[in-house]
């Protein structure tokens, strides 16, 4: 019978891999205490309700402006000590602000000026981290180990942490700000252990300014259309998720009438149903095609904001929410593999960050009108909103779906050399793509 550490991290995938994911894990912990304890700070510093937006909005500033930028520097650098940098960084930054808050003199402005260089600092390690996966195990192992990577964001940033960072903020200001930069020092530690330095290694390929990096990269994504096909699907499903999620606090307590307990544990529910599909994507890996799978998720993603729209009942609510954990979380993890999987090594921080530029760009642009459609025409417009828009999105790139699973990398000499027959999606007891 396997122990808890193979059924967590199989064997198969190496000690490198255990280490990243250990990493992960611990750093994903700290960001969940902040991700409570930072508006809570903020709240506590001024009642002026544009300056706590302002605090949300320095999450996904910094992929705007630097995204691009981050992952031209990690497809040209040690992405290990890429990673280990950054988060140092991180954690230099959070230091200064406690002093502020144990001295008494911290203000808005200091905190919002943290959080910026905080999220800048996350960019350039997450660029960086997020190509550290494939270069680590087979390709064919890429699902189960972005499962397990997601299961970390999970349980760390969206269940564990959140709760954890308000109960320790109720003890003192500070509290859950040590706690974080305890746990990113334990995650720049964790990493250092990795002992393949993963650097791609394509000595003839350009290296000109960041400005041609980032170039070439949109140039191979311009003329790859199955990865392009899945960033512009990312794009354009983050906006309609944003037009309701930005007023799901309104919705929650004003229009189901659940108050803010009730909007908590709505929430909650979604990282429940997470937990669930952490347990479940191995067994639907190796039973069910990578393209049905995607279009299981997004006809649900539909399905959903017509639930919110038509329904009046807290319980239907919970239903819907513990769905919507348990499919979205196969949705990234699935996508995730499929854009590793396609994309050559030496891009892999160029493509991530389009990616994530995509989904930041959407959350703006999706905020905004849903605030508007909230605005003129109430809180289940923007879920009208929403469920048109996939729905329409969703039949447009419904055949589509087939080509990005079905489509093959392509690989060079040298990372031919390094996949097997064997290796290959397919392989192994994994289902071929449709």
């Amino acid at each position: 019978m396997p122990s808890l550490g193979d059924l967590i991290a199989p064997r198969r995938l190496g000690t490198d891999f255990r280490w990243l994911l250990a990493s992960s894990w611990t750093s994903n912990l700290g960001d969940g205490i902040a991700l409570a304890a930072a508006p809570l700070l903020i709240a506590s510093l001024t009642s002026s309700p544009v300056l706590v937006a302002a605090g949300a909005m320095m999450q996904f500033l910094p992929w705007l402006l630097f995204g691009l930028f981050a992952g031209a520097v990690a497809d040209h650098h040690d992405r290990r000590r890429l990673v280990m940098l950054a988060n140092s960084l991180r954690a230099v930054i959070v230091t200064v602000l406690i002093v502020f808050l144990v001295t008494g003199q911290a203000t808005v402005w200091m905190v919002l000026a943290t959080a910026f260089l905080y999220g800048t600092a996350e960019v350039f390690a997450d660029s960086a981290g997020s190509t550290l996966l494939p270069m680590l195990v087979k390709p064919a192992d890429l699902g189960v180990g972005n499962a397990r990577m997601q299961a970390g964001f999970l349980v760390g940033n969206q269940l564990a942490g959140p709760p954890l960072g308000a109960f320790l903020f109720a003890l003192g200001s500070f509290w859950p700000f040590v706690l974080q930069v305890l746990c990113v020092a334990l995650a720049v530690l964790l990493i250092s252990r990795i002992t393949r330095t993963p650097v791609p290694e394509h000595p003839d390929s350009p290296r000109g300014t960041k400005v041609h990096a980032i170039r070439e990269g949109l140039q191979w994504l311009r003329h790859n259309a199955p990865v392009r096909t899945l960033v512009l699907i990312i794009l354009v499903f983050n906006v309609t998720w944003a037009a309701p999620w930005g007023v799901l606090v309104l919705y929650a307590t004003e229009y189901l009438g659940m108050g803010p307990v009730g909007y908590g544990a709505l929430t909650t529910a979604s990282a429940l149903g997470g937990i669930v599909a952490i347990f479940s994507f191995g067994w639907l890996e190796k039973r069910v095609s990578f393209s049905t799978l995607m279009r299981v998720c997004l006809s649900c993603e539909v399905l959903m904001h017509l639930g919110f729209a038509l329904t009046t009942s807290p319980v239907v609510a919970f239903v819907i929410m513990f769905g919507f954990g348990l499919y979205a979380f196969i949705w990234a993890t699935i996508s995730t593999t499929v854009r590793q999987r396609l994309v050559p090594m030496e891009l892999q921080g160029r493509i991530a960050s389009v990616n994530m530029v995509g989904v930041f760009g959407g959350l703006v642009i999706g905020q905004l009108i849903g605030g508007i459609l909230a605005q003129a025409f109430g809180l289940t417009a923007p879920w009208w909103f929403a469920f048109a828009g996939s729905a329409i999105t969703l039949a447009l790139v419904w055949r589509s779906i087939a080509h990005i699973t079905a489509a093959k990398p392509v690989l060079d000499d040298d990372e031919a050399d390094r996949i097997r027959p064997e290796d290959e999606p397919g392989a192994g007891g994994m289902p071929l793509p449709d």
